[in-house]
């Protein structure tokens, strides 16, 4: 659970490495998220966020070995799509 950047309401991250299609640009983000405590209520309640834009971490939920197997696939997925080099690191 976090709080982004400007924000006064806390999310709660539901995925990683989302990629969205606007006005025919393609942007991919770091998360997607949804109001806590209510939770996904729809679409127009999907926030969609980078990592340089999280203002305060206040929960970390479970994790186990698949989770951060899976932390290091979509890392890479976003390193790719964005172009990032290991030099531009």
């Amino acid at each position: 659970m976090l709080l982004l950047k400007g924000g006064t309401k806390r999310v709660m991250i539901m995925g990683v490495a989302q990629k969205q299609e606007k006005d025919g640009e393609e942007f991919i983000w770091d998360y997607s998220g949804c109001y806590f405590p209510e939770g996904h209520m729809g679409g127009d309640t999907t926030y969609l966020f980078n990592a340089d834009q999280i203002e305060r971490v206040y929960f970390i939920g479970f994790q186990d070995e698949e989770q951060f197997g899976f932390k290091v696939k979509a890392d890479a997925v976003l390193r790719n799509l964005r172009g990032e080099t290991e030099e531009s690191l």
